[in-house]
Formats: C-alpha cells, sequence, structure tokens
C-alpha cells in the first residue's frame, strides 16, 4: 500500500517522539474516534430542524473532506439542488444543536482514548516535553471529550490549544500549526504533530513539522506516503515510548 514506504519500525517511532521538544495533537479521529458521534450528532440536529437530511457513514466519510461542521453542512446542501436556501444563521442554529448533542453524548462515557494516547501523555510529561493540540473543530468539542477522558483540568496539561474557529482557514491550510508554532515559540523541527487524516498530514506538512499518523477509522486508506510515520494506533509505541527521558525531564 502507498503509506508502507513512509512507515519506520515503532523503535523508530518512538525515538522520533522522543526527540521532539513538543507534541502536537489533532483531536478528531487521533485523541478518540469522534467522528462517528459526530455523524450521530449532525443528523440529531437535522431531524431537530425539521429537514428530511440523514448521513450514513459512507456520506459522512466523503463529508469529512470538507474541513469543519458549519462549512460540512454548507457543503451537503450546496448538492442538494430541490432544497430550500439555508441561511448562515439556520446553518449556525444547526451547529449549535449539533455540538451540544455531540456532548451529551461524549458524557455518557462512550468515547474513551484511542489506545496509547494515555500512556504517550503520561510519558512525554514525565519527559518534560510539551503538548499541544491542532484542530478543526471547535474548543467546545474539545472541552467535551478532554474533560471526560482527562478531567476537567485538563488544558493546564497544553501549553498552546488551537482550534479551527481560532484561524482564517483551517486544515488542510497549515494556519493552526503555524499558530501553534508561534504560541510554543519552537521550530517545526523541534516538533512533531500526531495526525489520523491526510488533511491532518497535508496542513502539518506545509507549516514543515514532521508527522506520525496513526490511523483511524474513517482516514485508514488516505495517502500517509508523506508522513514519517504510520501507526495503526498509539500503542505500537510501547515501552519504548517510556525510556531515555530527556536531560530537561524533572
Amino acid at each position: 500500500m502507498q503509506a508502507e514506504a513512509a512507515t519506520i519500525a515503532p523503535s523508530g517511532a518512538a525515538e522520533l517522539i522522543r526527540n521532539a521538544a513538543a507534541l502536537i495533537f489533532d483531536v478528531d479521529g487521533t485523541l478518540a474516534e469522534t467522528e462517528e458521534l459526530h455523524r450521530r450528532a449532525f443528523n440529531h440536529a437535522f431531524a431537530r430542524h425539521g429537514l428530511d437530511w440523514h448521513w450514513d457513514r459512507a456520506a459522512y466519510k466523503d463529508l469529512l473532506r470538507v474541513t469543519g461542521g458549519k462549512e460540512r453542512i454548507r457543503a451537503f446542501h450546496a448538492r442538494q439542488w430541490i432544497a430550500p436556501p439555508l441561511s448562515d444563521a439556520d446553518i449556525a442554529e444547526l451547529h449549535r444543536i449539533k455540538t451540544a448533542h455531540y456532548a451529551e453524548l461524549v458524557e455518557t462515557g462512550c468515547c474513551p482514548l484511542r489506545p496509547g494516547v494515555m500512556e504517550l501523555l503520561t510519558a512525554a510529561k514525565a519527559r518534560g516535553q510539551r503538548l499541544a493540540i491542532a484542530t478543526t473543530t471547535s474548543h467546545g468539542n474539545i472541552d467535551a471529550l478532554l474533560s471526560q477522558a482527562l478531567g476537567p483540568r485538563w488544558a493546564a496539561d497544553f501549553d498552546a490549544i488551537v482550534a479551527g474557529d481560532d484561524v482564517r482557514h483551517k486544515k488542510p491550510a497549515p494556519d493552526v500549526y503555524l499558530d501553534v508554532l508561534a504560541r510554543l515559540k519552537l521550530a517545526p523541527s523541534d516538533c512533531v504533530a500526531i495526525e489520523d487524516s491526510s488533511n491532518g498530514l497535508i496542513a502539518a506538512s506545509r507549516a514543515d513539522i514532521p508527522v506520525l499518523i496513526t490511523r483511524s477509522l474513517f482516514f485508514r486508506d488516505d495517502d500517509f506516503s508523506a508522513a514519517r510515520v504510520v501507526l495503526d494506533d498509539l500503542s505500537e509505541l510501547g515501552a519504548e515510548q517510556k525510556t531515555a527521558k530527556q536531560p530537561h525531564a524533572q
């Protein structure tokens, strides 16, 4: 497959991670398999709004090529040639209902962190590495997920959190990554971006940040040939990530 040429051994992946001054995480699909909850929340919003739209998994996988929830709604609406027009206010209300229902779903505890994520976060903190988030999703969605998974004070562990609404252009534009680099005051080569999609890979690569891919449910077949590392999930880093602490670790 096209990604195999980019893949290095898990020990090499762990070394790449260990040598970084900062790890920059995408959220949806990377930290947790959230996309199915997002899909269900969109369908809930459509029903509440009186629309006869329903996004099945195949349709949603295609729509995920459009980054941003409101943008996704707008793109789908544009394909409905006989649909009545949706105003910006309608789209904003749909997205508000969707976001609220997504938070309700996450609060049930049905969306744990993906394998290896907690171990990587713990090991990185022990090594004295900095953590950041660069995502297309909203701050509300990030908080809903990570408050449940990491506790209410989760944000204190991250030196920079940049969401889609913080920048002019969403992924695959590099804006979120460039903003994170500016906030961290680090060079791209000092960081590793952890992503699950080709849009995320392109965004980080355009910012000159090396990328580790952790394959997710909706994007496993994307072209990851430009990534430094491709793993099925972060548990493949294994015990390697827990060793060889950096000199500045406390």
